[in-house]
């Protein structure tokens, strides 16, 4: 009875800075900050600017940290600082058919991200991450736009995520 008393302290004591996300919450972290990540797109060769793409990014960084940590989100002084730029937004033909047009393209999108971690500079990166979405050559964009973006963003955030707070 003692040690199964034990046990349950252990992993309740444990789960304020871990959590079953997989998410590592560093010790005295209670807030994150997520500052716009900037859609600077179109200074890349081949890349195109898409407007809305840098509020509805942030949107999906500050969601996927509410949901899968404990954290309060900040707009000053956070304990983990999340900030960037979208740098790539670019489609691109993929396969040819036998009459050489594109039978397929590819929606990629890459962002440079830096993360702060106030209570460990050794925690600190700058990385760059991507992602793409293939699709149809016979579809336009916008007729899978959202869809695109729900890919993107989910893949991208939880590669951000895995890389700060989950550190596989």
């Amino acid at each position: 009875m003692r040690n199964v008393f034990f046990l349950i302290l252990l992993l309740c004591t444990s789960c304020k800075y871990y959590s079953f996300t997989g998410a590592s919450i560093p010790e005295g972290a209670e807030t994150v900050q997520v500052n716009f990540f900037v859609n600077d797109a179109a200074n890349e060769i081949g890349s195109v600017f898409e407007p809305g793409l840098d509020r509805d990014f942030t949107n999906a960084i500050q969601e996927m940290l509410l949901n899968q940590t404990n954290l309060k989100l900040s707009s000053v002084n956070g304990h983990l600082i999340y900030e960037g730029e979208i740098v790539e937004y670019r489609i691109s033909p993929m396969t040819a058919t036998a009459n050489e047009t594109a039978a397929q393209n590819r929606l990629s999108m890459a962002v440079n991200v830096r993360y702060f971690n106030t209570l460990n500079a050794d925690d600190d990166f700058e990385k760059r991450f991507s992602f793409f979405y293939d699709y149809d050559a016979l579809l336009q964009i916008q007729a899978v736009q959202a869809d695109a973006h729900e890919v993107l963003f989910e893949r991208i955030t939880q590669d951000i995520f895995n890389e700060s707070l989950a550190k596989w």
